[in-house]
Order: C-alpha cells, then sequence, then structure tokens
C-alpha cells in the first residue's frame, strides 16, 4: 500500500462484546486465541492465525469519537462484518470446532468447488470455515 503510512505494522479487528469474561473464554477456549493482554476490565487483546483481536465493551462517543456508540449486533441475522477462516478441509474444521462447543447455522455445505460453514461468537458476531477442492 503506497499511500498507506511507513510506520503502520499491523491491523487489529475490533469486536464489541456484552460480557468480557464469557468472550475471552469463547474466543480462547472455541477458537484457541493466545490472550496477550487485558486492561481495565474493559478491553482483551488476543492474537488468532497471526493477526489482532481486540475485544471491547460496550461504550458510548468519547471526545475522538463524539458520534460513535460501540456495542455488540442488534441482530445478529443482519451482520455487518464477518471473520473468515480459509481452512485445509472445512468438514473436519467443523468437527473440531463444534467438538470445543462452537453452534454453527448449518453442517458444512458444499457449492461447487468451496465448502463452507457459518458459526457465531455469544455475542451473534458471524464467523465463518471455507476450503477449497484440492484439484
Amino acid at each position: 500500500m503506497p499511500d498507506f503510512p511507513a510506520d503502520a505494522s499491523a491491523l487489529t479487528h475490533l469486536i464489541v462484546v456484552s460480557d468480557l469474561d464469557r468472550a475471552r473464554d469463547w474466543y480462547s477456549q472455541i477458537l484457541g486465541a493466545e490472550i496477550t493482554g487485558e486492561y481495565g476490565g474493559t478491553s482483551i487483546v488476543l492474537k488468532l492465525l497471526g493477526n489482532w483481536l481486540l475485544l471491547v465493551t460496550p461504550g458510548g462517543p468519547t471526545a475522538d469519537k463524539p458520534s460513535v456508540t460501540m456495542a455488540p449486533p442488534a441482530d445478529p441475522d443482519r451482520p455487518a462484518t464477518e471473520l473468515i477462516f480459509r481452512v485445509e478441509d472445512a468438514n473436519h474444521s467443523y468437527a473440531v470446532l463444534k467438538s470445543r462447543g462452537a453452534e454453527f447455522l448449518t453442517p458444512p455445505v458444499k457449492n461447487g468447488i468451496e465448502t463452507r460453514a457459518f458459526f457465531r461468537d455469544p455475542d451473534g458476531h458471524l464467523f465463518e470455515i471455507s476450503s477449497l477442492e484440492q484439484t
């Protein structure tokens, strides 16, 4: 990205959760995320597949975002964002995540060369596992 600041070194996905303890347990126990920090009972930093996730509690406007209120999804069936995991075998990943307690919308569905399955965290954030047929 030639126009992006040269000192940018990481991308973090912020996820607003209603219960920080429940979210920490879900992300670490079900997805296997590594907890790297917890701050003031309002946020948890996680590392997952080489990426950063920041779990935060809901909050109202602040001086630097005066019109923004942070909140979990009001309707889990109308997501504004999704995290997608490309995996080798969606059926295998489905079985592993399901055994850890992930609740899927349906079992994996094959569509052409892609197999996908969707699940949510306790606040309704949408996740997808997806694999492509080996040719």
